[in-house]
């Protein structure tokens, strides 16, 4: 692994490129503003250097900009996260990436054939517990994540045990190891995993293996807490109650019912310093780093990381991981090498029709298209803000 160099060390080598005119990247942002959302900030770090803008609104019915390094929820970018701390526990011979996850936590009765490498491939087949969403058409539900409930009881807590034992009471949708399915309980289960193996919080540990040493001074793994620090644009949630429309500000939530699905908070900086490092060899021992990056083939998902060909032709590889939770969408895409990032984050107004989902995927593309040099960046994660599981 590389030396960690700090971010604000890492501020002070870039300062001269900041605030470069990229006249596209701007309209891009703003594209994205007219199609529906609040606000938009954007950071990139290409050959050019480094550009960092915004625009739209922090909150409704005001003209204000949203901060260009803002906090907030970014979803299942929690997952990259995670999966890294784990693989940061297999290099210290903690964890073994091919055991049976049942032998670290007997109390839940797993499957034994369920491996540490399928929860973090979402190969394990077990329940999501935020509902599954069947090929026929058939939903089963899960814990309540959305509509007037959801917006009235945002502030219960849930503890992670609760949401895999409810995952756990349903039937495995898959034998494990044989397909690939979308699962926060996986990522909780990963959670429990740290937790068991390290005697920490999880918390403790990201400090220790990941914030700490990356300096990433604005991002929190909040457990329970409700509120984002400042400063933060705003998120909402539109619903209707007696044939009435009302809109609420969600932007405090209690994220414990994600878990560790999606329940961190961080800024564009702090993702970009993350992601770079990550893919830079900093994080994790190489052939870690290229297990993380090995897709699955029938969807392109290595170890917490989305692998995606994009291009005309598919010529440039892109490791991202996006995320989408209740009016705050987080984007989250870099080259192999960690040497070209795009790190963003969207605020909106979110409803149960999930209304803003189609102009959600139109954004990544332009955004992608842009950044990283043409082509659609097609990917299952770009439904994490269609479904808003995560």
């Amino acid at each position: 692994m590389e030396k960690i160099t700090s971010s604000s060390e890492n501020m002070k080598k870039r300062k001269f490129t900041e605030g470069q005119d990229r006249p596209e990247l701007q309209k891009a942002i703003e594209e994205i503003v007219d199609s529906g959302f609040l606000g938009v900030q954007l950071r990139v770090h290409d050959e050019k250097g480094e550009w960092v803008g915004s625009a739209g609104v922090s909150r409704l019915g005001e003209a204000t900009k949203p901060p260009t390094n803002g906090h907030f929820r970014i979803g299942s970018n929690t997952k990259t996260f995670t999966a890294t701390v784990v693989l940061q526990l297999v290099a210290e011979g903690r964890i073994g990436l091919d055991d049976s996850v049942v032998d670290y936590l007997p109390e839940f009765g797993l499957d034994r054939r369920i491996t540490v490498r399928m929860l973090l491939q979402h190969t394990s087949g077990v329940f999501n517990f935020t509902g599954e969403y069947y090929e026929d058409g058939t939903v089963v539900p899960g814990i309540t994540w959305q509509g007037q409930e959801w917006v009235e009881n945002r502030f219960k807590t849930y503890r992670p045990e609760e949401l895999v034992r409810l995952a756990l009471s349903r039937p495995l949708r898959f034998d494990p190891g044989t397909d690939w399915s979308y699962s926060n309980t996986n990522y909780v289960l990963a959670r429990l995993l740290i937790e068991k193996v390290t005697g920490c919080s999880l918390a403790e540990e990201m400090q220790r293996l990941i914030l700490g040493p990356l300096g990433l001074l604005g991002t929190v793994v909040p457990d329970t807490q409700p509120e984002i620090p400042e400063p933060h644009a705003h998120a909402y949630y539109r619903y209707e109650d007696a044939g009435e429309q009302k809109t609420v500000d969600i932007t405090s939530q209690n994220p414990s019912w994600i878990s560790t699905g999606g329940d961190m908070i961080s800024t564009t900086q702090d993702l970009h310093t993350f992601i770079s490092a990550l893919m830079g060899g900093k994080l994790l021992p190489a052939p870690l780093l290229a297990e993380m990056c090995k897709p699955y083939p029938k969807i392109g998902y290595g170890l917490g990381v989305f692998v995606q060909d994009v291009g005309p032709n598919g010529e440039c590889t892109i490791i991202t991981h996006n995320g989408g939770i209740s009016g705050y969408a987080a984007l989250m895409y870099s080259t192999p090498d960690g040497s070209k990032t795009l790190t963003a984050s969207i605020n909106y107004v979110d409803d149960v029709a999930m209304s803003l989902a189609v102009a959600f995927q139109k954004a990544l593309q332009r955004l992608v298209n842009e950044v990283f040099g043409g082509g659609h960046a097609e990917s299952a994660d770009a439904a994490d803000l269609a479904s808003n599981q995560d």
